[in-house]
């Protein structure tokens, strides 16, 4: 195997614990989109507890 193929056959069961479980991590996703959003506007403008404050306030 090569490439990515290899790559995922190296953690097998995480793989296909990750396609049979019902439990879904979209709302996870999204508050880290978020974030990931939220760094990324705030990048070189202020310090970690103003992004921290930020990221708590928000709904």
């Amino acid at each position: 195997m090569g490439g990515s193929a290899g790559f995922l056959g190296q953690d097998l069961d995480a793989v296909t614990a990750g396609l049979t479980h019902t439990w879904i991590s979209g709302a996870v996703e999204g508050h880290v989109n978020r974030v990931k959003t939220l760094n990324r506007a705030m990048y070189g403008r202020a310090s970690f507890t103003l992004l921290r404050t930020r990221i708590l306030t928000q709904p």
